[in-house]
């Protein structure tokens, strides 16, 4: 078998994998930041790791995942606002910050346990290792790299790309950094523009608040993650991943940090996953074209004719190499559910197949590629995870295990070993590796339509003012995890939280 490649952002170009701790794996991933319902963009990095963890298992490797929860909200310059969003969104919610920070975490689970994504091994929270991130920090003002003013600490860019390769991660350098720097509160602090916040003076309003040596203050937005790697994972280890858009300045500013406290690169291979855009634009919620996770299983998006399951998400996303742009649209998710189903349509019809040994029926030619098709799953999962061409090869045996179901084509045509073979290969692949699981259109559409049963039954009820069962159907469904809403026109909405 081929050995495993993968593309490493920082050398950009691939490189076959070798793990620090034979038969181990350190893996880091950047989790949500729970100020908000994740979209579908946030559910691309988590379903690309999520199959990079299936393989590094299927591979042998006991591999340690951690993926943290940022609930300090982001506190960070460079195209980002420089206040705690937390903070913010648990004011407009009317909630206590950790309340918000619970219920948009549940929500996220709840949205991974859809996907079937595998619980990382770790799940650290920024709040829980704010001690870590003082004395992270207190090393890089004791080793010259960062200093104070008025109670914040920022960390001197300049001097530390003067003997570091600072900037070869995203490619940019330092004339770059300081011409794309942005004018944002606490620029006057600063020696360089290009200098980045470890430490943030807190306001007297500001909600989310620490004690430090510096004052009370909170965190940037970038040292939780060294933090956080370095106490789970060590000075160094295997693989950092994320979406590309956290090259610079999160994982930029990352590297500087880890390596300054650690004297060492913390990250062997980087690897990051490409965006979703909608029209050919990214996702955001700065282009008001965001989808959430929510609005996806439900259907309610004016971008959408209809729910759509999670594994039709996650195939969808999966069809399509990691590092190339997807482009998201209500067509291509249609598409993606009717190729999902063909396939699993094949996979159930082959799991109940048996094989009937037949004198002279072998196709020598067809056994040979179905062997050969097989054989091209490691092959291509080792060039780089490549989900897409997996699947174009199940794809492309489907139409035999079709035939062989309504008999034009004898099972005995494949010899019982490659029968055995096909049986366990799509199994393995498709269940343990791509971790995709029976799905039925059927069921968001019950679901829909018990739903608005329920909803019409309380109308009426408060058409007849009997309110205790207008009520009841309420409370009931609260208990379930599921919100009704009284909108101003008089019609109910209704989510999962």
């Amino acid at each position: 078998m081929s050995q495993l490649k993968v593309y490493n952002s920082y050398s950009r170009q691939k490189e076959v994998f070798k793990s620090i701790t034979p038969g181990h794996v350190g893996m880091y991933v950047c989790g949500p930041t729970v100020s908000g319902e994740s979209h579908l963009g946030h559910a691309r990095p988590y379903i690309t790791f999520d199959v990079v963890h299936r393989y590094l298992k299927h591979l042998g490797y006991k591999v340690r995942y951690v993926r943290n929860i940022t609930d300090a909200g982001h506190f960070e310059e460079e195209g980002r606002e420089a206040e705690d969003k937390i903070s913010k969104k648990a004011i407009l919610e009317k909630l206590e910050p950790m309340e918000l920070v619970q219920k948009y975490t549940n929500l996220f689970h709840w949205a991974m346990n859809e996907f079937n994504t595998i619980p990382p091994s770790i799940e650290p929270t920024a709040t829980g290792h704010i001690v870590e991130q003082i004395e992270m920090i207190k090393q890089i003002i004791d080793a010259g790299y960062a200093y104070e003013v008025n109670g914040s600490v920022y960390f001197d860019v300049k001097k530390y790309a003067s003997n570091h390769d600072y900037g070869k991660l995203s490619g940019r350098v330092i004339d770059d950094l300081l011409e794309t720097t942005r004018e944002l509160e606490g620029q006057e602090e600063k020696k360089d523009r290009a200098d980045f916040a470890l430490w943030k003076n807190a306001a007297p309003e500001h909600i989310m608040r620490w004690q430090s040596p510096w004052g009370v203050g909170f965190p940037g937005w970038h040292i939780e993650c060294s933090a956080m790697a370095t106490k789970y994972l060590g000075a160094e280890f295997d693989i950092h991943g994320g979406g590309m858009d956290l090259l610079f300045p999160h994982h930029e500013s990352e590297i500087a940090q880890s390596t300054i406290c650690n004297h060492t690169a913390p990250v062997r291979y980087w690897i990051h996953n490409n965006m979703i855009t909608i029209n050919g634009r990214k996702m955001g919620k700065s282009y008001n074209n965001v989808i959430k996770l929510t609005e996806l299983f439900s259907g309610d998006h004016p971008l959408l004719e209809k729910a759509f399951h999670p594994m039709t998400i996650r195939f969808f996303i999966l069809q399509t190499h990691y590092r190339s742009t997807l482009d998201f649209s209500n067509d291509a998710l249609v598409a993606a559910e009717k190729g999902l189903k063909r396939l699993w349509d094949g996979y159930e019809k082959l799991r109940v197949m048996s094989y009937e040994s037949k004198e002279g029926t072998l196709d020598k030619e067809l056994d040979a590629k179905i062997v050969k098709l097989i054989g091209e799953f490691d092959e291509f999962m080792n060039d780089d995870f490549s989900t897409a061409k997996v699947m174009a090869n199940m794809f492309e045996i489907v139409p035999t295990i079709n035939s062989m179901k309504d008999k034009t084509i004898p099972v005995s045509a494949i010899s019982k070993k490659t029968f055995e073979l096909l049986q366990n290969s799509f199994k393995i692949w498709l269940e343990d590796i791509l971790g995709l699981s029976s799905f039925s259109e059927a069921d968001s559409t019950k679901l829909q339509g018990v739903m608005q049963l329920l909803i019409d039954i309380r109308k009426e009820a408060k058409t007849k003012k009997d309110f205790a069962t207008s009520d009841k159907i309420r409370n009931q469904l609260t208990e379930l995890g599921i919100t009704l809403k009284d909108e101003k026109s008089g019609d109910m909405s209704w989510s999962i939280e």
